[in-house]
């Protein structure tokens, strides 16, 4: 077998020197975690442990812990948005510099599978429903963290674009879909970029589980020369059949399938040793790579691009800012506002991200409401709420919750056996707890105790109480107020584990009223290999919505302007679960019609991770589409709105109107088997293909200023792929800035064949170019459009000659420059 490492000879020969050190069990100890998040280290050679951490938005590190707090970036879909190669390099850089502060040797991302359907429950942590979008974002992501010395992780490899059975659904899929389509995506962070890392997903691909399918050797190892390790998503591996295949390393550990079996295995002929040292070579280069290997310099000793993460973390969020919508009433001259509005539960509690294991904990959060109150320091900013987005348990915010044994903000945590002997104790910071190792005996554990002193803020009822699946009781001051035990639905990590069922108890409260709360958990120690997460806190109130909305209804006939922001919450967008739906939860729509007809200068901020349905998109003055914003979401959101930033993003998928509309939504498995019928047209691919009119479309966006498009040219009218120098086309296009201020567009080019004895989408993208412009000014885009963009595939990448048209322009429909290539 043969060991390609990247490497020079020499390197190669040390390598296998100290390969030749290990004994059989050796090796193989080392293709399985030694725990959650770590390899196993084996001083003999020299090697230390790689850690490696979660995730695409946010490095969190070893530990879940709010006492150790990770810069929060905006999600994927916003760096999709922002249709930007050289801010998704930033962010790789950024996320880099993060992992090292918190001596992370590999980021597990970024995740690129395909938005194939909005339903999706990962949707918001993907780039983009466009494979050449995708491609080169996630290439730019990988070259940012590797060139600041931490391995990158594209995943999940392959086709694992649904929630719904991923643990065991068989992806049925044609091998052209495939190539031009979920392969293609990855294809440049591995062969351009030359990431260290490929996680394999936990699905099945046209029969084999991923960590069993020859799809990991062609085309990544054979085709694409990937010399990096492939890393299996948690818990994806699960039989001997997989060590037979390019599958590496299997996490997390210390159990696994391999192990005393692997060795077993090999030692009764039923496995090659060399299969297993070729495994071992690859995790070893991994090693030198990020500096965990004696006599290795590391490929980057020292961060070399470095820059202020939270500024840019605010820079992100305004690059992928999407202005949908702008009746003439965007920007607002702060000057010019006295009584501003801000409603809706999300322009207070704001989500930053989505749900799942890719969850940072920030050190602080900027809401849009602070980021108002902030910018608008003569003005006066009122809040309501409007509608209850919540759903299920809400930990306490940290100034209301003291610890009684410290004093101070927080709770104390105490894991007990099963006589009640206190085993481990700890002082936090939070009330939404996770445990995915560290040092908390969980396995050993019987019951986590969790107290603290709560003090209301505003009088009333409330249901306090907890999440987590099991068994459990509340003690309010010193009173067993409830017991009960909460069922998971469904048996999946983010269903189960991180948006469980809550338990809660009614409760008079008084504002400055300490209580004292107790919350005690029966631990499961095999629940999930021994993990553990609770939360404790307050479950909304539900039973007054129509006072909410008059409420805002109200505030927003008394001001100038109104800012509404809607959005999801956790129980919508999570990994775990796909969304059955595209509404906004809760009474929000409502809202939103009863604002806008109190005050038609109401602009709309949705804060969501993916597509919504808006069906009062037209009845308000502007609609901005803001993602998971980050930790600076709020600052981005009031600078766009009053003008100091334009909103540079443009959409990476198609937001419909309705979601009967859609053309590919299903992402359920029928008899275990998801279909992926459509072939090659998904997304706006879909869409043309069936004709229907979405509410906005794929590459569509608004800025402050206005553009032209002055000409398209090409160097070449002809491709020709077995030619030398002819296999791609640089295209061209002038664009002027019209305006009166500075802007960004982004320029798009498509391919489409008017006849073809092949079946084709009826445009699709190859190419793209964010330009920026001062008022006046003229600047010129250029993109590269490789002789692959005309291919499709048969067996091999098939050429069929003839006439192609390329159209440039600034979404999949406004296009008005084209020019005509001829592929020979």
């Amino acid at each position: 077998m043969t060991i390609s490492l990247n490497e020079d000879t020499a390197v190669d020969a040390r390598l296998v020197a100290l390969l030749d050190q290990l004994t059989l069990e050796e090796k193989v100890l080392v293709l399985t975690g030694h725990d959650f998040w770590a390899t196993w280290p084996l001083p003999k050679i020299g090697l230390r442990r790689i850690l490696v951490s979660d995730g695409p938005s946010g490095v969190r590190g070893e530990v879940w812990d709010e006492r150790s707090p990770s810069l929060n970036l905006p999600s994927s879909t916003a760096l999709g948005a922002s249709w930007d190669p050289a801010i998704a390099r930033r962010y790789g850089n950024v996320a880099a510099v993060e992992a090292r502060r918190k001596g992370v040797d590999v980021v597990l991302g970024p995740t690129i599978n395909l938005h194939r359907s909005p339903l999706g429950g990962r949707h918001f942590e993907c780039f983009s429903e466009d494979p050449i979008l995708t491609a080169k974002l996630a290439s730019a992501y990988v070259t940012g963290v590797q060139e600041n010395g931490v391995g990158a992780t594209p995943k999940h490899y392959i086709a694992n674009d649904f929630e719904t059975d991923r643990f065991t659904a068989n992806v049925v899929v044609a091998d052209r879909t495939l190539r031009e389509l979920y392969l293609l995506a990855f294809e440049e962070a591995i062969v351009d970029a030359g990431a260290w890392l490929v996680m394999s997903s936990y699905n099945s691909v046209n029969g084999p589980t991923v960590t069993e399918n020859e799809l990991l050797e062609t085309p990544l190892n054979s085709e694409w020369g990937f010399d990096g390790v492939v890393i299996s998503d948690w818990t994806a591996v699960r039989s001997i059949e997989s060590a037979r295949h390019s599958q590496d390393l299997v996490m997390p550990g210390p159990a696994g399938p391999w192990g005393d079996t692997l060795v077993a295995a090999v030692l009764a002929g039923e496995v090659d040793e060399a299969q297993v040292d070729g495994k071992v070579l690859r995790l070893l280069g991994l090693a030198a790579r990020v500096g965990a290997l004696d006599g290795f310099e590391a490929a980057v000793p020292l961060p070399v691009v470095v820059e202020d993460g939270i500024r840019f973390a605010r820079e992100a969020a305004i690059a992928g800012a999407v202005l949908v919508r702008n009746d003439g009433e965007l920007p607002w001259a702060a000057e010019r506002l006295t009584k501003v509005a801000v409603i809706g539960h999300n322009a207070k509690f704001a989500r930053t991200q989505g749900g799942g294991s890719a969850t940072v904990l920030p050190e602080h959060v900027v809401t849009p409401l602070d980021g108002l109150i902030a910018a608008l320091p003569n003005a006066e900013v009122t809040y309501s709420v409007g509608a209850v987005v919540q759903e299920g348990i809400a930990e306490f915010p940290l100034s209301t919750i003291e610890n009684p044994v410290t004093g101070e903000p927080g709770a104390r945590v105490r894991f007990l056996d099963a006589a009640g002997v206190e085993l481990f104790s700890e002082d936090r910071r939070a009330s939404a707890l996770v445990w995915f190792g560290g040092d908390a005996p969980i396995a050993a554990s019987s019951v986590l105790e969790f107290t603290t002193r709560y003090t209301p803020e505003e009088s009333g009822e409330v249901l306090i109480g907890f999440a987590s699946v099991g068994n459990g009781r509340i003690f309010i001051d010193g009173e067993l107020r409830h017991e009960a035990s909460a069922e998971a639905v469904g048996t999946d990590l983010g269903a189960a584990f991180l948006s469980p069922p809550s338990v809660t108890v009614d409760l008079a409260v008084e504002a400055g009223v300490p209580i004292d709360v107790k919350i005690e958990y029966d631990v499961v120690p095999d629940f999930l290999g021994g993990a553990l997460a609770i939360t404790v806190g307050i479950e909304p109130d539900l039973s007054h919505p129509e006072a909410l909305i008059e409420e805002a209804a109200a505030a927003a006939a008394a001001a100038d302007v109104v800012v509404l922001v809607v959005g999801t919450n956790s129980k919508v967008e999570s990994e775990g679960f796909d969304r059955t739906s595209l509404d906004l939860p809760g009474r929000q729509d409502e809202l939103v019609r009863a604002v806008a007809a109190a005050n038609p200068r109401t602009v709309v901020v949705v804060n969501a991770g993916s597509p919504v349905l808006m069906p009062w998109r037209n009845d308000v003055s502007a609609v901005l589409l803001s993602w998971f914003g980050g930790q600076e979401y709020g600052d981005a959101v009031a600078a766009i709105l009053l003008g100091e930033s334009e909103p540079g993003g443009r959409l990476p998928s198609t937001w419909p109107v309705t979601l009967e509309d859609v053309p590919v939504f299903d992402v359920t498995p029928v008899d275990g088997v998801v279909r992926y019928d459509e072939g090659i047209h998904i997304g706006y691919r879909a869409w043309l293909k069936a004709g229907t009119e979405p509410a906005y479309e794929f590459g569509h966006g608004l800025g402050y200023t206005e553009w032209t498009l002055d000409d398209l040219s090409l160097d070449r009218l002809y491709v020709a792929p077995e030619e030398n120098g002819a296999d791609t086309v640089a295209v061209t296009v002038g664009l002027t800035n019209t305006g009166d201020r500075a802007g960004k567009q982004v320029v798009q080019v498509y391919a489409s064949r008017a006849e073809s004895a092949i079946d084709r989408p009826v445009r699709w993208l190859v190419g793209f170019a964010a330009v920026h412009a001062e008022a006046g000014e003229s600047v010129v885009a250029s993109i590269l459009v490789p002789a692959r963009a005309f291919a499709d595939w048969q067996d091999g990448w098939h050429f069929e000659p003839g006439d192609f048209r390329l159209e440039a322009g600034t979404s999949v429909s406004a296009l008005p420059l084209g020019a005509t290539v001829t592929v020979r």
